[in-house]
């Protein structure tokens, strides 16, 4: 009976070290790790051989995160169309989940279940900020093909993701509630007594209005709509992007001066190019675990359970402040930080993480206890070891965003120019022309990256003087001895316009 026992619990610990292995076991944050080092050799192109020889079925090449990794490491690389394909393959999958919030939402709580074992066992449905970047990131590469028609329906398809996000968290929070509750679990706070809760709580957390907003998203909607001469649609979004960052001057002025800049006054005496500069700067944050001890009572007594959650450090980028073009300097304003959204999105997610940790600690508690009961000393060590193993804190995230957003806007002459960041002369250069161009530039690793520009219209004409200044005009001589007489040529009546270039 004992040698059936031991081999029944070996291979049950056969079993978790199985799974451990699996795919969603796998360190996300170790895979990025070999990205950036690949990138750090053999540029953007050997990050991307990296990312795609971590996929190795059919599923594997059509996850939301792997695509999502893809789409931006492509998009590096300025190729758009396989970017664009890339993103359009996440973009599915969020689609998959939005359809399930509406219809079946009871099974994306059922997923709740399987953090019964891991958190890194619930499928990747992607951070809600990560679903709004998304079609975000799709409509800048639409931008760059100057593809306005799909970037219209990307930013409107932004808003309407941004509403089933609202409506569904709230009901999943509710459900973890209620699973937590039927197991006996409640998290009051003490199940995570010292989790470094001042990363989540710090003023620039709390300022978010919520964790999957963003204002660069919004100003966006609001600048192609103004291209698209729909200023009635531009007002909206102009309006949404300062109330989720206040008191930020390029996009209060954006709505400012949306009536003066679609005025048919203006557009027929601009002379130079409406610029919006899009620069983004570090990169994403990445979550680490942190590892905890809980007693969790059972029949024979309490029982000391690990469990782990994530923190996300702060961020230490150094601050952008200026772009130099033409002569002339920009401020740069910082619109996003993907950092602080990271750590809210982490903050709204708390709650009902603790109350599936909870939840996992009393299930493993439980089964230690049985374990050690049925097969003694093995059995207890099969436990521990299968509680320590997929005891791991969910690290997934989209970590080729850019750390932070900035934001610079105002008027160029059309042609090519020399472009500087904070005083640094990175050597590149960009050419803009037409009414409006969108200006994407990236500081990667040390370097800067120029994104292919989107430039859109026409500047109006030079005009042309009607009219000259008054000069004298000799008359025809007469053939008498009449003294000659001069007349002055009177300037036409017809109006000039006044208007000149911005």
């Amino acid at each position: 009976m004992v040698v059936t026992n031991s081999r029944r619990y070996l291979t049950a610990l056969g079993i978790v070290l199985t799974l451990s292995g699996c795919a969603n076991m796998k360190s996300h944050d170790a895979l990025t790790g070999q990205m950036q080092a690949s990138q750090k050799t053999g540029g953007v192109p050997a990050a991307l051989k990296t990312l795609e020889a971590s996929a190795t079925t059919e599923d594997q090449k059509i996850a939301l995160l792997y695509n999502m990794e893809r789409g931006e490491l492509l998009r590096l690389d300025r190729n758009y169309k396989d970017s664009t394909q890339a993103f359009l393959l996440a973009d599915n999958k969020v689609k998959e989940w939005e359809e399930a919030t509406k219809t079946n939402p009871q099974k994306l709580w059922g997923t709740l279940g399987a953090a019964t074992i891991s958190e890194r066992l619930k499928v990747y449905e992607g951070q809600d900020y990560e679903k709004v970047w998304l079609t975000t990131r799709l409509a800048l590469n639409r931008v760059a093909a100057g593809d306005m028609e799909n970037a219209r329906v990307d930013i409107k398809r932004t808003h309407e993701r941004e509403a089933v996000i609202a409506e569904f968290r709230a009901k999943e929070t509710a459900a973890a509630e209620e699973e937590a509750k039927a197991k006996g679990a409640s998290a009051t706070g003490k199940e995570i007594n010292g989790y470094p809760v001042e990363t989540l709580n710090d003023p620039e957390v709390l300022a978010l209005k919520n964790g999957y907003q963003n204002a660069l998203s919004h100003y966006l909607a609001g600048f192609l709509y103004e291209v698209m001469n729909e200023p009635g649609m531009a007002a909206p979004g102009y309006r949404k992007a300062i109330e989720l960052k206040p008191e930020t001057g390029v996009l209060e002025e954006g709505l400012r001066g949306l009536d003066d800049r679609t005025s048919f006054t203006h557009k027929r005496g601009q002379r130079m190019t409406d610029v919006l500069f899009v620069v983004e700067a570090g990169d994403a944050p990445s979550r680490k675990p942190k590892a905890f001890t809980i007693p969790v009572p059972t029949g024979r007594g309490l029982r000391t359970v690990s469990i782990s959650y994530p923190t996300i450090e702060p961020s230490t980028d150094p601050v952008l402040s200026n772009l130099s073009v033409a002569g002339r300097d920009f401020k740069l304003e910082k619109v996003v930080d993907i950092n602080v959204m990271a750590r809210r999105a982490l903050k709204d997610e708390m709650p009902g993480m603790v109350l599936r940790g909870v939840t996992r600690a009393i299930v493993k508690g439980v089964m230690q206890d049985q374990l050690e009961k049925n097969a003694g000393v093995l059995g207890l060590l099969v436990g521990t070891i299968a509680s320590a193993v997929t005891e791991q804190a969910d690290d997934r995230l989209w970590r080729m965003l850019p750390g932070r957003v900035y934001v610079a806007r105002g008027y160029l002459p059309e042609g090519e120019h020399k472009v500087a960041i904070n005083g640094r002369d990175f050597n590149i250069n960009v050419k803009v022309g037409g009414q409006y161009a969108v200006v994407p530039l990236r500081l990667y690793e040390q370097n800067a990256i120029v994104g292919d520009v989107g430039n859109f219209g026409f500047l109006a004409a030079p005009l042309l003087a009607v009219a000259e200044e008054a000069k004298p005009v000799a008359a025809p001589a007469k053939t008498s001895n009449a003294r000659v007489k001069t007349t002055v040529k009177k300037p036409p009546t017809k109006s000039v316009s006044s208007a000149t270039a911005p």
